[in-house]
């Protein structure tokens, strides 16, 4: 992801500021949708992995990057409460 973009984005809900998911985090959110407990804020079950994504620096939601383009739509947030083995922060 361009690091200019990265450096303007933020979270829609909070305002809060995001960065790219480490590979350690984002195995963890992958190994808990591929366990079936991830859902959205909105409730909707997450049933694809992710290949890329953004968290918010103080590590509450997650939004998945799709070919490139973040999907910052407050709805398909994903609280990173629910992730029980999330790794700490990096």
């Amino acid at each position: 992801m361009d690091k200019r973009l990265l450096d303007i984005l933020c979270c829609p809900v909070n305002k809060t500021p995001v960065r790219l998911l480490s590979r350690a985090e984002m195995d963890a959110l992958n190994g808990a949708i591929t366990a079936g407990g991830v859902v959205t804020t909105a409730g909707n079950p997450v049933r694809e992995r992710i290949d890329e994504g953004l968290i918010t620096t103080d590590r509450k939601l997650i939004y998945r990057v799709d070919d490139g383009i973040p999907v910052m739509l407050p709805e398909e947030g994903i609280g990173a409460t629910q992730l029980n083995d999330f790794p700490t922060a990096p």
